[in-house]
């Protein structure tokens, strides 16, 4: 008899109060680490988007280098590390964003992305957006065209998908 194949909550483990109490957090690194798991929910990714004509995919470090990369890969197209600032060697566009405890700052290569590519920007996670609102400043900034913005997992609760207005958002992962 056949199992029930399980579903991608299933490869998600739920950690209390991590990184401070009142928070949990959704770690990934199980569904990482499961090779089905991992290439199923690249190839939902993939599937998504295998027919936008995506240019050039740009996902913010660290989580979202591992997904972005391969589904850059993927698609055929190239990919864009978005890093904090002072992390990139050559000429930055930077954009500022609100934390709950101050800002933080997101920089792109200048050269990354040409007027009229078609960017995916890919994240792990969608909490309050204020991340992932900063790379679509930085896209718009080069001139490139968002086609859709994509997360492995969207926190529903907090409502980050209202900073994106306007832009098409998938998410694979609902909580």
């Amino acid at each position: 008899m056949l199992k029930k194949k399980p579903g991608f909550k299933d490869y998600i483990r739920n950690i209390p109060d991590f990184p401070k109490p009142g928070i949990l957090f959704r770690d990934i690194t199980t569904l990482l680490k499961d090779n089905q798991a991992f290439k199923h929910a690249l190839d939902g990714l993939v599937e998504k988007y295998k027919n936008k004509k995506i240019d050039k995919v740009a996902a913010v470090e660290a989580r979202g280098f591992i997904l972005g990369g391969a589904v850059a890969y993927g698609l055929g197209a190239g990919f864009v590390p978005v890093r904090k600032i002072g992390k990139l060697p050559w000429k930055t566009n930077s954009a500022t964003y609100e934390l709950e405890y101050g800002t933080d700052t997101l920089e792109m290569h200048r050269d990354a992305i040409e007027p009229g590519e078609r960017v995916l920007i890919v994240d792990d996670l969608l909490a309050t957006g204020g991340t992932v609102k900063a790379v679509t400043d930085l896209v718009r900034q080069l001139q490139g065209k968002i086609a859709g913005i994509a997360f492995l997992i969207e926190l529903t609760d907090l409502k980050g998908k209202g900073k994106l207005k306007g832009y098409p958002v998938y998410s694979l992962i609902k909580y």
